[in-house]
């Protein structure tokens, strides 16, 4: 915030928007922001939006040709948002698509807290009396701990061994980048071991789990799904399936998308905790993790303008998915059966705008 303000730019605030992450209005006024009550007044006045997820339907109409959209879009499963941003000429630049050496240094903060409260609530759905096994994560002596599967074996993963492992599961990684899973095993504790991720291990393994974590991402695509709805019926009854992928699309046939307030349904015996944004329920943790990570470039985008931003900056360039009506991004585009068009070749037709955040 301050940055930004520092560097000659306006910023606007919905009124208590930071009230759940520790902030309140008047640290944001002291630190140069103006308040105001509503969205609308937030898309009317600036030429861009700097967001956690991605514009509700609600919020469609608000959009306007011309502004930037800093979010999380995960548009990939979302086809009418996909083309509502087309349709208003927003340039929309997503978090999970922004790339920097070989890392996506937006999308780690959160992947590295979702995977940390995986095995949480995971461990918590197990327990009788919100409809799992009954089982406990660590065991008890003389009884096995839980077993632990991680489908995935990225930041998600990494982070939902290490808890798993400190609560006392005996954790399988499942993957097939050789590479992150060495390096997974010379850093994490001995009751983790990893398995590479064909039809055949899923298969006998998944009988095995207590708790199933989806943790695949494939940048800028619809997840796969690895567990189809003929594999579910290998899962044990009572297990809980904890689908982080969710956002992409899931990575288990059977998911769809619940809430914090209504996190789990069951089909067939397994419980499905598929919460959207999983981050969201540690907003105090979760908001300094992202604001830390994407303040630098929210100011070089606002300093420069996106246009000088993409032409002088390959990681915001990877994080640009539509701009002047087209699709930028190639998986997303592949994904929803759209024309692609190359980022630099649109560039000349769309105006500079000055911005205000």
């Amino acid at each position: 915030m301050e940055q930004l303000v520092g560097s000659g730019h306006q910023v606007y605030i919905e009124e208590g928007a930071g009230e759940k992450s520790g902030f309140c209005d008047s640290e944001y006024a002291e630190a140069g922001a103006s308040i105001v009550q509503s969205p609308g007044e937030i898309y009317d006045q600036c030429e861009m939006i700097i967001k956690v997820k991605e514009p509700q339907p609600e919020e469609y109409h608000l959009l306007k040709p011309g502004q930037i959209l800093f979010a999380y879009l995960h548009l990939a499963p979302v086809p009418k948002l996909t083309k509502v941003l087309q349709e208003k000429k927003v340039t929309a630049i997503a978090y999970e698509t922004l790339q920097e050496k070989g890392t996506l240094p937006l999308l780690d903060p959160m992947s590295q807290i979702a995977g940390e409260v995986a095995p949480l609530v995971g461990s918590y759905f197990l327990a009788a009396h919100n409809g799992g096994s009954g089982r406990l994560i660590s065991g008890a002596t003389g009884v096995t701990p839980a077993r632990v599967l991680i489908i995935g074996s990225g930041t998600v993963a990494k982070s939902a061994a290490k808890v798993a492992a400190g609560m006392g599961a005996e954790v399988v990684i499942m993957g097939r980048n050789r590479h992150s899973m060495a390096k997974l095993e010379e850093t994490l504790p001995a009751n983790i071991s990893t398995v590479y991720s064909n039809r055949y291990n899923l298969e006998k393994i998944l009988p095995t789990a207590d708790i199933v974590i989806g943790a695949v991402y494939i940048t800028g695509e619809k997840t796969p799904k690895l567990i189809t709805r003929e594999r579910l019926s290998l899962c044990k009854r009572g297990s809980i399936l904890v689908d982080v992928s969710i956002d992409q699309g899931g990575s288990i046939e059977t998911s769809h998308p619940t809430t914090h307030e209504d996190p789990v349904f069951e089909v067939d015996g397994i419980l499905h905790y598929c919460v959207a944004n999983i981050p969201g329920s540690y907003p105090a943790t979760s908001t300094q993790a992202l604001a830390n990570a994407t303040v630098t470039y929210a100011k070089r985008i606002a300093d420069l303008g996106w246009r000088e931003a993409v032409l002088n900056d390959a990681a915001i360039s990877s994080g640009v998915n539509i701009a002047g009506g087209f699709v930028t991004n190639e998986a997303v585009a592949k994904t929803h059966g759209i024309a692609y068009r190359e980022l630099r070749d649109i560039i000349a037709l769309c105006p500079e705008y000055k911005v205000s955040i």
